[in-house]
This record gives C-alpha cells, structure tokens and sequence, in this order.
C-alpha cells in the first residue's frame, strides 16, 4: 500500500508526517484491501484543512475536514473516511447476505436433475 503526503501551503514538519502516516497504517490494519492513501494538508489563513483520498480495487473515498488545528483536521478526515467505508462494506455483505451457499446449489441443481421412475 502507498502513503502519500502532501503539503500545499506548508511545510510538513516530521511529527506532523508520522502522524498521518500513522493514521493512515491504522487505517491499513482495519481495510487491508486499500491499495492508495493521499494526504493533503492545506493551511488558509487561520483555516487547517486536511483531505484524506483514499483508493482501492473499486473503491474511492475522500474526506475533507478543516479546524482551527492540523492534528484534529486530520483525525475528523480519518473518522470521515473510515465512516465511509464501513459502511460501503456493510452495504456489500447486507447485499450478498441472502445468497445460496455452494452446497445448497448444487444439491438444488441434483434434485432437479433426478428423473423419475416411470414404472407402468
């Protein structure tokens, strides 16, 4: 999985750095399928923005949270992000939820081929 940081407007300290990357490794652990996570910090005035986009196979999130603090934007925008793909996940399992397993397929597939004795 690739991390990336990116700062527009100012300069990332190393802790600030670590910080995310060690949201963005936590976030890792709990979607392991995450192929990208990019970070993008911004500061505008006395406004801290951060944008967490994050990819995956067939999956794309971002997020978008902006405090007067670096270190609480990026926490809303991992709380953002993670929020959003629990609940594509849940959506998916709640989908597939009703479906045949493999054996009760087949023994439908094997009843319905069954001939029956014609004995006359």
């Amino acid at each position: 999985m690739a991390i990336e940081i990116t700062g527009r407007h100012i300069e990332i300290s190393d802790i600030m750095k670590s910080y995310a990357e060690n949201k963005a490794l936590q976030l890792d652990r709990d979607f392991p399928r995450l192929e990208n996570i990019h970070v993008i910090m911004d500061v505008q005035k006395f406004r801290h923005l951060a944008e967490v986009l994050v990819q995956g196979a067939h999956l794309r999130v971002e997020a978008k949270e902006t405090t007067d603090e670096m270190y609480a934007s990026i926490d809303a925008a991992f709380e953002k992000v993670e929020r959003q793909i629990r609940r594509l996940r849940q959506k998916i399992q709640h989908q597939h939820r009703n479906r045949p397993t493999l054996p009760e397929v087949e023994q439908q597939i094997q009843g319905d081929q069954e001939i029956p004795d014609e004995t006359e």
